[in-house]
């Protein structure tokens, strides 16, 4: 065969691949490729704590992880709703009362994260895994957002999680092993338009744990930041907008164009169970979205954000609509 053949065949090949990726792909390259090829088997003895843990993929994260062997810690601010997550583990896991520890709290409060790690250290004796899952989200116009706002969300999203790790970390460094997981977004990647505080507390938040991760290069500790786009969660019903203790008016529908709560949380596990440093997690055209963005990052913004983004249509798309 000719060397021409050959390099039109390549072509041809790269091509239909690229088709079929965009087509069908709802994660990464490096995701997809350990999550058909290498899915992890279980997380016997290890322990793992889930913040955000009563709805959403901090709820599915714990089915997907109890049915793995994991022994979970599960907090957030409804206790009825942790109760109800907690007797869905033992149900769909078998495992013994003790293995599930319920640790709630609200992640703002920083005074009281001390005495959380040590309830959890007290019952467990060690952490493995901190799964740093809880937040809110937020829609309003930039112009119209109020500085309490603002700060509202970075102290859930951002100061909340960064103190607990803080506090965690210290078992992390004495144990010489230990691994901390950020549900972040796709925002915490791209600008989401009309969402600017939520973005900003995204977009914080890779900026604090890529620099954890470069401190803890040789601790043997390690840090996985997930970026999922749009997916079937309550965090989008509690959504706040510009003004504080205002809620936005959005109900989600099962018609929605949003991933499986339970789709993310599988690959979820196998990102945390691989150790991979960033993943992202969406449906089609996002995920292309994000790799021109990060690849073509001047066409990106100055020529298909012009051409293809308007606000009903972002609106729409945010909305699975």
């Amino acid at each position: 065969m000719e060397f021409g053949s050959v390099i039109i065949i390549i072509f041809i090949i790269l091509v239909v691949a690229f088709i079929l990726y965009g087509t069908l792909a709802d994660a990464d390259f490096s995701l997809m490729y350990y999550h058909f090829l290498a899915q992890p088997k279980d997380f016997r003895n290890k322990v793992v704590w889930i913040t955000g843990a009563s709805s959403g993929i901090g709820e599915y994260l714990a089915y997907n992880l109890i049915k793995r062997k994991a022994r979970l810690v599960l907090s957030g601010v409804n206790v009825e709703r942790l109760e109800a997550v907690r007797n869905r583990c033992l149900t769909l896991s078998g495992c013994a009362d003790e293995n599930i520890l319920l640790v709630p709290f609200e992640i703002d409060k920083f005074d009281i994260h001390d005495e959380c790690v040590k309830k959890v250290l007290d019952h467990f004796q060690q952490i493995d895994i901190l799964v740093n899952n809880a937040g809110i989200s937020q829609r309003a116009d930039f112009a119209d957002i109020d500085i309490e706002v603002d700060q509202k969300l970075f102290n859930v999203n951002v100061f909340g999680t960064v103190n607990l790790t803080r506090k965690v970390l210290k078992h992390f460094l004495e144990r010489k092993k230990g691994h901390v997981v950020i549900t972040s977004s796709v925002a915490g990647k791209l600008g989401a338009p009309y969402s600017s505080a939520y973005t900003g507390s995204k977009h914080a938040l890779h900026g604090y744990f890529e620099c954890l991760r470069s401190e803890m290069v040789e601790e043997n500790i390690h840090v996985t930041l997930v970026c999922p786009g749009p997916v079937f969660s309550a965090i989008t019903d509690r959504c706040v907008t510009g003004k504080l203790g205002e809620k936005y008016n959005h109900t989600q529908q099962a018609t929605d164009k949003k991933m499986k709560t339970e789709r993310c949380c599988e690959l979820m596990v196998t990102a945390i169970a691989h150790k991979l440093d960033e993943c992202w997690i969406c449906i089609q055209p996002i995920l292309i979205a994000l790799y021109l963005a990060q690849y073509f990052p001047t066409i990106f913004r100055k020529v298909l954000l012009k051409l293809l983004f308007n606000r009903q249509r972002v609106m729409k798309m945010r909305q699975g609509r």
